[in-house]
């Protein structure tokens, strides 16, 4: 069986959805609906370490992949969600090559970056071989960095060529907000801009991927038929609301 980073690297087609309330169960709930992976996000959830460790454990042992948004642009928040052993991180808000740069050295051991060493689930404790994991840490673990701001658009052919980027994923609400259309994804000037980046991450066989809280049939079509090939979509919050809102409306 191919690992996860063996289908991104692929360029199959991989869907996934969002995580970011506390709760076992609905990690278990969702993890066991055939997801390619799940993305858990510590950049805009109340979620803890230990909150997110624990979901991790739960998705892992039914071998579903985890990604995990990191909260910031920090050394030692990466560094604490890097030791739990995710399948793969992604960096939010990424505006300049100097600052992915940087970014990605947090998350490669020396001689390729700079992190310290003291992993912890990552090795199972221990009981995995810690030399092994060091040695093709930067081999088996996803880097992806977003695509949020029209800045790192302007740049995207000087950084696509990063060997340790394994994606780019597009925020398109938020690369919407940086020209002035806040929520305007599909406006002409920010679907100017995707294509474009499509372009160029296609020319150099990256990953391409989508961070959407769309959810309907023929939204995530589009975005398929546009070059994406790794798609997480909704997310348990949204999909309680209407859920519940279904059920009050009935009664109306």
């Amino acid at each position: 069986m191919k690992s996860f980073k063996e289908r991104v690297l692929s360029g199959e087609f991989l869907c996934g959805t969002h995580i970011s309330l506390n709760d076992t169960c609905i990690a278990k709930i969702v993890g066991l609906l055939g997801f390619d992976y799940i993305w858990i996000d510590m950049e805009h959830s109340y979620l803890t370490y230990e909150n997110l460790l624990n979901e991790m454990m739960i998705l892992q042992a039914m071998d579903v992949p985890v990604v995990v948004r990191v909260p910031q642009h920090d050394l030692t928040a990466t560094k604490k969600i890097l030791e739990m052993g995710p399948d793969g991180i992604v960096f939010p808000m990424v505006r300049s090559k100097e600052e992915m740069e940087e970014l990605l050295s947090m998350s490669l051991y020396p001689p390729y970056g700079k992190r310290g060493f003291g992993p912890g689930n990552a090795i199972s404790y221990g009981i995995s071989d810690v030399k092994e994991f060091v040695k093709n840490h930067h081999k088996t673990m996803c880097r992806f960095v977003q695509i949020e701001h029209v800045d790192l658009v302007n740049q995207l052919d000087q950084v696509v060529t990063n060997p340790y980027v394994d994606g780019f994923i597009f925020g398109a609400n938020d690369l919407s907000g940086s020209i002035g259309e806040l929520t305007n994804i599909h406006g002409e000037n920010v679907q100017s801009l995707i294509t474009k980046s499509i372009e160029i991450l296609k020319k150099n066989n990256k990953c391409i991927g989508l961070s959407t809280d769309e959810i309907l049939p023929e939204q995530l079509r589009f975005w398929k038929d546009l070059g994406i090939n790794m798609i997480s979509a909704g997310a348990e919050r949204s999909g309680l609301v209407k859920h519940f809102r279904a059920i009050r409306k009935a009664f109306d």
